[in-house]
């Protein structure tokens, strides 16, 4: 269980190097535009230290991490929400799903054509932003038309929904994305159902030189000063770093790190940046056959957490046994835990904890 992150950018701004190199995948990326077409899927493990101690300390036989699914979207060019290069399509995948990692070139290489023939991240940035706004604008501007007929039969509901569609056409006029609209319950629900494009919590990947991983650049520093208007993160990533990293085995990955001035991979910050935006935990499930981690909304509860696993976990549920995962450690497992009065019962109201170890009781 994870989430699903597409991958977007203009053409030939590193989308499909980066992609490469997060899930070996090994698909084409050349120098020209719409080298992908059809998007392209890869499922990354989620990497987390909590898991292999977890592992390591009841000598499990199989570890499974969670999982990011990331889609490598083809190109867009401006003019994609009236048809243009591959527009339909692209908006058509954006739409499916959970969150956008927005790949913006912020290096020079004469030997890698950009699109509008020079380096220019907010120019960059605007194009893409401005076509979802277009798409978005076109799809509240149907929906208003429709609910405002409806509106007419005094219904309370598409009254309501009028207000807000109103509201949320006035803020894409302005340039501004859906996800900053300020709504209650009511308004949520709505933006569910329209599935826009700019509801979408969107990261910035800022893609550098080699040279540029540690200390950034000019071109960094301007786009992360755009993003922070919108409250969206940027991750920089270098993609040939992450090329070479994807080739090594994993006791030199770290070496390699270290000698590049780095703590972590770029998919690790990226996975991090996409877990906080989207509000996502991850608990565990702890046994000698298998520990397994699971994505969550962050404030699920027991219930929901168990649905993940199956449904019938869900339908059926009574308790859950939990241990946090610090007491677990500190307990050097669940038996010190019990010992310890530190093994919780909990019903149908508990709200899952980041790192929560859970066993369910549940009736079939």
């Amino acid at each position: 269980m994870g989430f699903r992150c597409g991958i977007v950018g203009l053409p030939n701004v590193g989308k499909s190097t980066i992609f490469n190199a997060m899930t070996s995948a090994g698909i084409e990326s050349a120098n020209y535009p719409f080298c992908t077409i059809e998007p392209n899927v890869g499922m990354v493990p989620v990497a987390d230290q909590r898991l292999d101690i977890l592992a390591d300390m009841v000598n499990t036989k199989k570890k499974v991490y969670a999982q990011m699914e990331f889609v490598d979207i083809a190109g867009l060019v401006s003019g994609a929400s009236k048809g243009e290069g591959l527009g339909n399509q692209f908006l058509g995948h954006i739409r499916q799903v959970d969150a956008i990692a927005h790949v913006v070139r912020c290096f020079e290489d004469s030997n890698i054509v950009h699109v509008d023939g020079s380096i220019d991240p907010l120019r960059d940035r605007e194009i893409i932003n401005t076509e979802l706004i277009l798409a978005d604008i076109e799809t509240v501007s149907k929906r208003l038309v429709k609910t405002t007929s409806q509106a007419k039969s005094g219904d309370k509901l598409f009254k309501a929904q009028v207000v807000i569609l109103n509201e949320l056409e006035n803020l894409l006029n302005e340039g501004k994305p859906a996800r900053l609209l300020e709504t209650d319950d009511t308004g949520k629900s709505l933006l569910k159902e329209l599935c826009l494009l700019t509801a979408k919590p969107v990261l910035y990947v800022a893609n550098v030189s080699e040279d540029d991983i540690s200390t950034g650049n000019k071109w960094v520093t301007e786009l992360e000063a755009a993003a922070k208007e919108e409250g969206a993160p940027v991750v920089v990533i270098s993609g040939a770093i992450e090329e070479e990293l994807s080739t090594l085995d994993p006791e030199d990955r770290q070496d390699f790190l270290a000698d590049m001035g780095m703590k972590e991979s770029g998919l690790n910050r990226l996975v991090k940046a996409g877990y906080e935006s989207l509000e996502l935990i991850n608990y565990f499930t702890v046994g000698e056959q298998e520990t397994k981690a699971w994505t969550i909304p962050d404030n699920a509860t027991a219930p929901m957490a168990a649905g993940v696993i199956h449904t019938d976990f869900e339908r059926g549920f009574i308790k859950a046994e939990v241990i946090s995962y610090d007491d677990y450690i500190a307990c050097n497992g669940e038996a010190g835990a019990k010992e310890k009065g530190l093994l919780r019962l909990e019903g149908k109201e508990y709200i899952v904890k980041d790192g929560d170890c859970i066993l369910f009781r549940f009736n079939v």
